[in-house]
């Protein structure tokens, strides 16, 4: 056990007589951890890219919800008589009255 700690320590497995099928080994070991970091490094840049616009979805929302709100308050009639009326203008008193058109039947 302590020769096999030793050789291994020592590196013989990569000079000994079949050093080719060992490297191999560990190209082939290597080029699957450097696919692995980078795959792990590529998912992790979408989730920090997802939580970014989930928060620009957010911010959008809330200003979507706040300008709504800002334009059904300037819809109401009472906002409309108060910009009207510092241009002068005041509500009628008497009603509108409705004009019926007759057909002739020429």
């Amino acid at each position: 056990m302590r020769k096999g700690l030793v050789a291994l320590l020592k590196g013989k497995f990569l000079v000994s007589g079949d050093a080719p099928r060992n490297w191999l080994f560990i190209v082939f070991a290597s080029v699957l951890a450097t696919i692995m970091i980078a795959s792990s490094h590529s998912a992790d840049r979408k989730v920090h890219e997802i939580a970014a616009l989930n928060e620009q979805v957010k911010e959008l929302r809330s200003e979507f919800v706040e300008m709504r709100s800002k334009a059904q308050r300037l819809k109401l009639e009472s906002t409309i008589r108060e910009a009207v009326a510092e241009a002068g203008l005041l509500p009628a008193e008497t009603p509108p009255r409705k004009i019926i058109v007759e057909k002739n039947s020429d």
